[in-house]
């Protein structure tokens, strides 16, 4: 869906059979914020809404898949995991283009900076404490006991993972990267034998992708779902985790060269333990893959976001400045390996 104001008439007709209770739309307007989805704010006569839809023109395989998302925030619905609440999913393209779906609108913050600049020392930690609080309540989730038993395959969560991200990797490259030969390299010799652990994961958990509360340090709900599944556990916590490790002022922010203990900001060994305890799981092995994997997924998202923008397809004009961050996250990559 490129332009949804060209759909208003039967996108309105749909709502009025599908979720009378969002009334007659007024006006949709893009956010202009994230890479992929096309996301829009729909307000209307009762309230304001979001609209979420799969981008225009080709997409890779298996990637933008809003039907997912839609699936695993309504099953989530009564859990101890926020998320915002599903009105309606419209899986005929006939309508608006494209499949989109629409859910209730969140008050609340969304900060980019990981720093968090502008809340004190004691709500920073508060927030940090809250996050890894709020991952583990998702992995504790039994995904048979909210209908997800069937969400994604289990077993040989990372190998899939490694497999999938190297081929849209591939499907997407328009120049060779060094660095991420050798962590494709690295990855595929150093893959953890599985231990069993199979949870709902998010896939993209980090701090943008939350909504906090206005006055507080709380998570009012988790956003952005699309590459969320049945996996291992420690891939999301691990991708949380990248952020100590990436460089501040880029545009993905970290808190590499950040005076994390004055800000109230806790340390990684800290974060890990604060997790295990309330996983109620034991010390982690193998971290330095699960990092490693990180950078290299999200080099191999990024680069999908350059070949989108290359490609007329992308969802944010800034789509050319996060695709530029392949090499540098593949560099990153890299790094944790060679501190082993």
């Amino acid at each position: 869906m490129n332009n949804p104001n060209g759909h208003l008439e039967s996108i309105q007709q749909y709502l009025v059979a599908a979720a009378p209770e969002i009334g007659h739309i007024n006006k949709i307007e893009k956010f202009s914020n994230g890479q992929s989805n096309p996301t829009y704010l729909l307000s209307t006569d009762r309230d304001r809404y979001v609209l979420r839809s799969k981008p225009g023109g080709d997409l890779l395989k298996s990637a933008h898949a809003v039907e997912r998302e839609y699936k695993v925030m309504k099953a989530l619905k009564n859990t101890d995991v926020p998320v915002p609440r599903m009105l309606c999913l419209c899986e005929n393209e006939g309508v608006a283009g494209s499949i989109f779906f629409v859910m209730s609108y969140e008050e609340g913050r969304i900060f980019w900076d990981p720093a968090l600049p502008r809340l004190s020392a004691a709500d920073r930690s508060v927030l940090y404490t809250n996050k890894i609080r709020t991952l583990a309540a998702l992995h504790s989730v039994d995904p048979g006991s909210v209908g997800l038993q069937g969400f994604g395959r289990t077993g040989n969560y990372f190998e899939r993972q490694f497999n999938r991200w190297t081929t849209q990797y591939r499907a997407s490259e328009t120049e060779k990267i060094d660095d991420m030969e050798t962590l494709i390299h690295w990855l595929t010799q150093h893959i953890p034998t599985d231990d069993g652990q199979n949870a709902i994961i998010h896939g993209d958990f980090r701090l943008d992708n939350l909504i906090i509360s206005t006055n507080k340090p709380d998570i009012e709900a988790i956003i952005d779902w699309e590459l969320s599944t049945l996996g291992h556990p420690l891939a999301d916590l691990a991708y949380f985790c990248m952020c100590l490790r990436m460089p501040s002022g880029e545009q993905i922010s970290g808190l590499q060269n950040v005076q994390r203990s004055t800000l109230g900001i806790p340390s990684e060994d800290e974060m890990l333990n604060s997790y295990c305890k309330l996983r109620q799981m034991g010390p982690i092995d193998d971290w330095s893959f699960y990092l490693a994997f990180s950078f290299f997924r999200l080099a191999a998202i990024c680069q999908g976001v350059l070949k989108r923008a290359i490609d007329g397809n992308a969802s944010s004009k800034k789509a050319l400045q996060v695709g530029a961050l392949a090499p540098r996250l593949a560099q990153q990559g890299v790094d944790v390996i060679e501190a082993i």
